[in-house]
């Protein structure tokens, strides 16, 4: 580990992620559910910060975050790697611009990035397993970031397998409608069943109209029903030239994935909406 540091700047820029495809499989004793989803990430990022400090702080800019700030993901991160290892007081700073609550991970993202620039900076060795285990205590989205690559995420989201999926060139139209959906709801209005499908050979077909038909959001039929506005979406996306469209996690972010750059759907009160290149 480094010592005896006067000066240093962390920065990173940690990315959001799409669910393609998700189904709720089963409610398990303590409450919880297990899933079957992949975890796709995606080139819509926040920007976090860190610089020496006499005594730790956290401000973010931005988007706004609701709650106190000591209670941020990314604050808890650090505090969480502090407990075991030796690390300087920290100025943080995080340039929220991912929808909050949205489906995309964006807090998640955070704080695991959080948890690498730790590492990287003051050479802590963690490997990716140990990291994994950190950002577990976090939240159950955290651990995908630690390695950012696609994955079927089964159990609660935290049980994670490689899949070789590869989106490049096209387009991804992702739009945030400000409508907030409680994840608590979202469950609540779910009846976990088997999975009627193959999510990995579904996935891997790239057969557009196959993931159509097959590759469903289990949360969609409940979120819809209370928020139509949000299935019309996902219908205007297919009439707009979406090769495949759906929502992303519990909502209430949609997206669609285009083989040509689509028009942005003219909508004021959608509050986010942006087109990246996979």
């Amino acid at each position: 580990m480094k010592t005896g540091i006067t000066f240093f700047n962390m920065i990173s820029f940690p990315n959001a992620k799409i669910n393609l495809g998700l189904q709720i499989t089963e409610r398990l004793p303590n409450g919880y559910h297990s899933i079957s989803t992949c975890l796709y990430p995606i080139p819509v990022t926040d920007a976090l910060e860190a610089i020496p400090s006499k005594k730790t702080v956290f401000a973010s800019s931005g988007v706004n975050i609701p709650g106190n700030e000591k209670d941020n993901l990314v604050l808890r991160a650090y505090k969480l790697l502090k407990k075991d290892y030796q690390l300087p007081e920290l100025n943080i700073h995080l340039l929220k611009q991912i929808p909050l609550g949205a489906g995309l991970g964006g807090g998640s993202s955070d704080a695991a990035f959080m948890l690498k620039m730790l590492n990287d900076e003051f050479q802590l060795f963690l490997d990716d397993s140990l990291l994994e285990y950190y950002a577990e205590q976090l939240g159950s989205d955290c651990p995908f970031f630690i390695r950012n690559k696609p994955a079927i995420g089964t159990g609660t989201g935290t049980v994670l397998e490689p899949i070789e999926i590869d989106l490049s060139g096209f387009y991804l139209q992702i739009i945030n409608p400000g409508i907030h959906v409680s994840t608590k709801a979202a469950y609540a209005g779910v009846n976990p069943k088997p999975a009627a499908f193959n999510l990995q050979e579904t996935l891997l077909s790239k057969d557009f109209d196959l993931w159509k038909s097959d590759l469903q959001n289990d949360f969609e039929a409940s979120v819809f029903e209370q928020h139509p506005s949000l299935k019309t979406l996902k219908n205007t996306l297919y009439e707009s030239g979406a090769l495949y469209a759906a929502m992303s996690g519990s909502g209430s972010t949609m997206f669609g994935i285009f083989d040509s750059k689509p028009q942005p759907i003219d909508n004021s009160t959608f509050s986010f909406q942006e087109t990246v290149v996979l």
